[in-house]
């Protein structure tokens, strides 16, 4: 993948300071830049079940295809001047970064927005799948309800949460 494109899947971590930097390289017009960096966690820290490793897998060309075309739709939606999207997958431990979406735009207001539409669009629609592994066992994580809430805020409807839980997965 080349270095300055606009989805990157990859096994590697990434450097937020050299993403921000080459994203706003040589544009003059941009007044905010926000950025979003998501951890792998632990949600029952020091409980039972706690996550040891988290691993996402994904189907190459298709993850970066739907993911550029949530770019397209924030860039429709939001006066906003770049983008970029890196996701890792592979296995990972917790506290390592695993997503960071970027945003340029003239004013901020525009910036944050597009970036949390992407962020509330990348929990729901893109093609990742993630497995936890914990003491007890590695189990799938399902869908979410408050992943499909936060989705409707945009205008866009997301039955992942009640699929999930038809069908098991």
């Amino acid at each position: 993948m080349k270095p300055g494109a606009r989805v990157r899947i990859q096994r590697a971590d990434f450097d937020l300071a050299a993403e921000i930097a080459a994203l706003r390289a040589g544009d003059a017009a941009v007044g905010a830049v926000v950025g979003f960096v998501g951890t792998v966690r632990d949600r029952n820290a020091g409980g039972a079940g706690e996550v040891q490793a988290l691993e996402l897998e994904h189907y190459p060309g298709m993850t970066e295809k739907a993911i550029e075309a949530m770019i397209d739709e924030a860039l429709a939606r939001f006066d906003v001047r770049a983008v970029r999207v890196i996701h890792r997958v592979g296995p990972m431990q917790p506290l390592e970064q695993i997503v960071l979406v970027a945003v340029t735009a003239a004013n901020r207001g525009a910036a944050f927005q597009a970036c949390e539409f992407l962020m509330d669009y990348l929990k729901t629609q893109a093609p990742f799948w993630k497995k936890e592994a914990t003491a007890d066992g590695a189990r799938w994580v399902d869908a979410r309800v408050e992943d499909d809430e936060a989705l409707a805020r945009w205008g866009i409807r997301a039955g992942n949460a009640a699929a999930s839980a038809r069908t098991g997965r």
